[in-house]
């Protein structure tokens, strides 16, 4: 029997989502920085095997909306909530700030197997962790209570198992070759935006976008051109810096990590451009894959 099915990931900003994912699929799927709201889009990761497919998404953290960027985001999370054959809720323990009514709501409603996940053992006691864990078995009765550390790859690996034992029977939605739906140009622009998030403070890895212009594969090499989109002039300073050394900087650390992701040498160049206010601007939105 062929088992396959959707597995959703869900939960608050900084969970640990796409550490988790990542680890899922003993490979970097998903973009990871210390900072919160870090994943913008909605990533699908596959696995095959012999006798099942499985289909993971990393989705954006939920969040309390202050632009049309994070109202994007609540509807990407909101889709996920409905559209899955299996829902991962992945909770930071760490975390005593966060009001789950919202989602916790939601996920109330649904009928298909939910997992929640309480991350980041690593970070509480033990009087902690059994405390939390009786509240969410309260909270949640027919729900599956499972603890990990992302981070540190704890119990991941048979959370992966019970999730299997859990996958309806199904066809395979994609061809074994394939491992994810997004394009090469994707994980660029991703790249690229990890590296300002983990670079930079404040406003401007929120107020920014990346691009790619010129994507070719030639002689064994990547020849790639990709834009930096910000806001204000002000931005655009701060991410060139003094002599253009912040931007140069940016740019060899994106070169390393996409000779890595690509296994193949790769000439990159970076520009900074200004767009006032795209995050407020939906035809700016829908151009940046914001659909």
């Amino acid at each position: 029997m062929f088992k396959s099915g959707f597995v959703n990931i869900i939960g608050y900003p900084n969970a640990g989502k796409s550490t988790l994912i990542n680890c899922l699929l003993n490979d970097k799927l998903s973009i990871i920085t210390e900072k919160a709201q870090t994943t913008r889009h909605k990533i699908i990761g596959i696995e095959n095997a012999d006798n099942y497919q499985l289909i993971f998404t990393d989705n954006p953290g939920f969040t309390k909306p202050a632009n049309i960027v994070h109202e994007y985001m609540n509807k990407k999370v909101k889709e996920s909530i409905t559209d899955g054959d299996i829902i991962l809720y992945v909770v930071d323990l760490s975390s005593k700030s966060i009001n789950y009514d919202d989602l916790n709501d939601k996920l109330k409603k649904i009928k298909v197997p939910l997992i929640i996940v309480l991350n980041k053992i690593d970070k509480v006691d033990q009087q902690i962790l059994e405390d939390v864990s009786k509240s969410w078995s309260k909270e949640f009765n027919d729900a599956e209570i499972w603890t990990v550390s992302a981070l540190k790859n704890f119990n991941v690996e048979n959370l992966k198992e019970r999730i299997i034992k859990l996958l309806p029977q199904g066809p395979k939605y994609f061809p074994d070759e394939q491992w994810t739906d997004k394009s090469e140009r994707f994980f660029v622009n991703e790249i690229i935006r990890e590296k300002i998030f983990k670079n930079f403070k404040e406003e401007i890895p929120y107020s920014s976008e990346v691009i790619t212009e010129k994507f070719k594969y030639r002689n064994k090499i990547f020849r790639i051109s990709s834009s930096i989109i910000v806001e204000r002039n002000s931005q655009k300073a701060i991410i060139i810096g003094n002599k253009g050394l912040s931007l140069k900087n940016l740019a060899t650390q994106s070169r390393i990590e996409l000779e890595k992701f690509f296994n193949q040498k790769v000439f990159l160049e970076i520009n900074v451009k200004v767009v006032k206010d795209w995050r407020k601007k939906i035809h700016q939105l829908k151009n940046f894959g914001y659909n």
